[in-house]
């Protein structure tokens, strides 16, 4: 290991000769770099933290005043705590030995993280939990969807090849009805279906994107947030009616959070299960959709 010297350090901070310490990283007072750490470039760390052996940092990270980060127990190995380029972890926040925050992400200040962080994630809390995602924020564009979907062309969104329906709605005294007809509102010809429910509100499913399936989501019952991402945009929808679906086409990372209690998530998907068309690593899923992956 070996430190650079274009560094700025505050008083009283400590940075042991076997630690890595990147050009244009700012050291707050108090900081101590322990040998075995490894800071990448331009990191910002405010006062009073401790970055023990164990803890890389990536490029262009902001660590707030007094973060903890926990070295692994006995027992537990050499893991080391990861924080992903660009990623920022508020002050007086906590994270457990041997987790990972994802590229992007944002840890809220006084957090607990008590497991890995998925990219552009905002989490708070303890134990923190997802509340959202950077760059999805604002508009959701499922509010202006309209019935003009019904002939198959849908809504698209920001993010590229995803398109929203409003599949159609009948109203009868004996019980409402939706419809739709394969390849024609829905826009493939399925050879599989799946569903998720009882899944606690704290949890997420997907994660991960396909090289060849499409999907067409559609929460029939209670509701839940969809996050797309082509590696370029991110975008949230809320699918909060039996009538509304999602057409998510390959090589989109998708994700599923804000459950609620009774939600029940139909997905649709043009081929049979196969493990190898999933991608569940995002810097593999960012260099197969954009070439940018680090």
């Amino acid at each position: 290991m070996k430190r650079e010297t274009e560094i700025e350090m505050g008083p009283f901070v400590e940075v042991s000769p076997e630690a890595w310490v990147g050009e244009g990283c700012r050291l707050g007072s108090h900081c101590h770099v322990q040998a075995g750490a490894v800071l990448g470039m331009r990191v910002e760390v405010e006062g009073g933290v401790i970055l023990p052996e164990c803890v890389t940092i990536e490029d262009e990270v902001r660590i707030g005043a007094n973060v903890v980060f926990v070295r692994p127990g006995a027992g537990e190995g050499e893991i080391r705590t990861i924080v992903r380029r660009g990623s920022e972890v508020g002050g007086n926040a906590t994270l457990a030995a041997g987790v990972t925050i994802g590229e992007g992400a944002v840890v809220k200040p006084g957090a607990v993280v008590m497991a890995s962080v998925q990219p552009h994630a905002i989490v708070a809390g303890n134990p923190a939990r997802v509340i959202g995602f950077q760059g999805a924020e604002g508009e959701r564009p499922n509010e202006g969807v309209t019935m003009q979907s019904r002939v198959g062309e849908g809504v698209a969104a920001r993010v590229r090849g995803v398109r929203l329906f409003e599949l159609p709605f009948i109203s009868d005294p004996r019980g409402n009805l939706t419809v739709g007809e394969f390849e024609r509102t829905i826009p493939f010809r399925p050879k599989r279906y799946f569903m998720t429910f009882d899944v606690p509100d704290a949890r997420m499913r997907g994660e991960h994107a396909h090289r060849e399936c499409e999907q067409f989501l559609m929460c029939v019952r209670g509701s839940c947030a969809v996050v797309v991402d082509d590696g370029s945009r991110r975008e949230e929808f809320l699918l909060d009616r039996p009538t509304l679906g999602i057409h998510v086409p390959p090589m989109i990372w998708a994700t599923e959070y804000k459950h609620t209690s009774d939600s029940t998530l139909m997905v649709f998907a043009s081929h049979y299960y196969d493990p190898e068309d999933y991608i569940r690593d995002y810097r593999e899923f960012l260099e197969l959709a954009t070439g940018a992956g680090r």
